[in-house]
Order: structure tokens, then sequence, then C-alpha cells
């Protein structure tokens, strides 16, 4: 059945996929919720159209296309490297426009190569953007999970805020925030008054006699354990707990991570500043540092302008399976987002996939970018 309501320049787009010798696919428009609901992250959760089936299994309306197209290769079995390409509706609620619009992208599994799978992603949603938009000027912002996860380790965090802070990364006020817990951990309010007198009473230095008075509590108040948490898992919590109260780094540890997430420079630049700024603070990243220069020298492989892209080192997107590479593309002097896309490397893990399975991809706001072509006089 032909899609209908699509930009006119939806065939152009699909002849560009197949140039960029990709596979068309496309999934149905009803889900099972739940591996959006554990891994897309909070901010597309609460905007995602639920419903029920009849045997009560929580459904839901498309919402994007990585995770339907990644349960695809899966069930079907198909082997890997592969480059999958999409176009279709999606549902979810937005702030501005109708809840029901055109998504297209593409993604790629299995490349071992990731610096040039990277540098085809971020090439490749910049080239059909310029087909569409010939004589505009890109800006493209790039981000780097990974780097922001070496650094944090290399700072020494316990794994409880290293948890905390990469589930923050993209969200500058909240990383802010967090610093700022770090800095005085009597202002995190994360010490609670249980913890505390759990502390006092010098339980939580004895694991097993924590457990045990937490058996007991839970016996005397009625709550069971086969459908709560364990005894076990809710003293690890609490030890978790005093942990992420107590830790403070030092002012020179802090001043280091605030360096690093000030990092804002054009692309080119970026992998001296960043080696740079590692010898300065004397922490270990070189592997991390290594995957992004070899990134870069891919998209220069890769014809791609790179004098069009910014690295952002707090730039991040809002979906929890972003792994490594994160960047968006815009007009220059607009702000709306006309592609987006990342690396995701532990996902068709997590939906099942019996081998470690390498992935990055982008998508394209088709509703946008035919707003763009519209008011630019593009090629349609």
């Amino acid at each position: 059945m032909p899609l209908i309501n699509l930009p006119a320049f939806a065939g152009d787009l699909l002849a560009d996929f197949e140039r960029m010798e990709t596979l068309r696919v496309d999934t149905p428009v009803i889900q099972p919720a739940e591996p959006f609901l554990d891994m897309a992250g909070e901010d597309l959760r609460r905007r995602i159209f639920m419903t029920q089936s009849e045997t009560g299994e929580s459904l839901c309306l498309r919402p994007e296309f990585t995770i339907p197209v990644c349960i695809r290769h899966i069930e079907t079995a198909t082997g890997t490297p592969q480059r999958y390409a999409y176009l279709g509706e999606v549902f979810r609620q937005r702030r501005e426009g109708s809840g029901e619009f055109y998504q297209a992208g593409i993604e790629d599994l299995g490349e071992p190569d990731t610096a040039r799978a990277d540098a085809r992603a971020v090439g490749d949603a910049m080239q059909v953007l310029a087909n569409r938009l010939p004589g505009r000027r890109l800006k493209v912002t790039l981000g780097d999970q990974s780097v922001f996860e070496a650094v944090i380790a290399a700072c020494g965090l316990p794994a409880g805020w290293q948890k905390r802070l990469i589930h923050a990364f993209g969200d500058p006020k909240q990383l802010q925030k967090l610093l700022a817990e770090l800095a005085d951990p009597k202002s995190a309010g994360v010490f609670g008054h249980e913890v505390e007198r759990l502390a006092i009473m010098g339980m939580l230095e004895d694991e097993d006699r924590l457990v045990a008075y937490i058996a007991q509590t839970m016996e005397a108040t009625g709550y069971s354990t086969n459908t709560s948490r364990s005894p076990r898992d809710i003293a690890r919590r609490l030890k978790e707990k005093l942990e992420l109260a107590n830790t403070r780094l030092d002012k020179t540890t802090l001043a280091v991570m605030r360096e690093f997430l000030t990092l804002d420079l054009p692309l080119a630049d970026a992998p001296a500043a960043l080696f740079g700024f590692a010898a300065k603070s004397g922490l270990k990243i070189e592997a991390a540092l290594s995957l992004f220069d070899a990134r870069v020298a891919a998209l220069s492989r890769a014809g791609a302008d790179i004098g069009l892209i910014r690295y952002r080192a707090a730039f991040g997107r809002p979906l929890d399976y972003y792994t490594g590479l994160v960047f968006e593309i815009e007009i220059e002097g607009t702000a709306a987002v006309l592609a987006g896309g990342g690396r995701f490397d532990r996902l068709l893990t997590l939906l099942g996939a019996r081998e470690h399975i390498p992935a990055v991809g982008f998508s394209l706001w088709l509703d946008r970018i035919e707003h763009a072509v519209a008011t630019a006089g593009g090629v349609k």
C-alpha cells in the first residue's frame, strides 16, 4: 500500500539510499512496548502512544525505527555487515507538529571498522540533506559518549556515580547539578534518613547482618520477596546510596571534569585539543581518543566537509541506547534538527542477539526537511 502525504522528494531520497548500498525494510506499526520502555530513555518513553493486546501485553505505536529494525534483523537471522534503509510513519507526542509523521534513515549493523561506519553515517546524512537543500550551509554538532565515559572513569568515580553521570550525558543542567553534588555531598539529598539510621546502627558495614535485618522487617510488614526486590538486593542498593552520598571529589578533579565539558571547537581541531587535555590532566584515556581521531580521519577520507562539523564534549542525544558517536544536523542559522544519529553497540545484544553486533545509524525528520525545502526554494 503506497504511503500518502509523503514529501515530493521521497522518491529521490529512496534513490539516494539505494546508491548508498542499503536494503530497504519496513516494520510493523504496532510494536511491543517493553524494548522502548527499557532502552529508549525517559524523553521518548513519556511521549509514546501506548495500547494493550487482548492478553494484556503492553503495545505501542512505533515511536522510532532503530529498535524495530534491530529486532527484525535478529528475528530474520540476517548476516552482517548489513545496511538497512527505512521510510515510514512514526507516532509520538511532540511539542510542535503532529504526533504522526514520517521518518527515514539508515541503520548500519555489523561493520567491524567502527571509524569507517561512523564516518559513513555522518557523511551519508550530510549528503542526503545537501541533495535536498542545495546552496544551504549545514551545521553539524558532534559528541562522543565513549570519550565522556572514559573521562569520568579515569577520574576515579565509583560505579554508581558513573552510571548517574552517563545517564545525564547530553543534559547540561543535570550534569551541572550532579557535579555540584560531587563538590558538596551534603547538598545532594542522597543520604536519606533510613540510610543514615542504618549507618549509625553499624549495619551498612556488615552486609549479612543488614540482609537479615531487612528480611526480618519485610516479614514483619508483610512484604513478599516474590513481588519485590530481595533483601540482599535492597541491602546492596542501600550501600550504594551510602557510597554515592559519601563520594566527594577534590577541587582539582572537579575542575578537570568541568574543563572537559566546556570543550566546544571545530572538529578538525578536536583531536589535538583532546590529546592536549588528557596530557595536561594526566587522565589515561588514550584508547577512546585514538578511536575519536580515527573517526575524524575517516570522515576526511570519505570526503565529508569537516568545516561544517563542530565537536562539543557535553553534547548528547536523549536516547539511552547510544554508546559512542552522537550527532545532529541543522541548517546554519536555524534551530530545527533535520537529522540525528549515533552509535549503539550494546543495543542488539540487549534485544537478544547471540553475538556482539556493532551498530550506528541516523534518522531524518521529513516534515522538517520538507519545510526547509519549501522556505529555501530547494530541489524537490
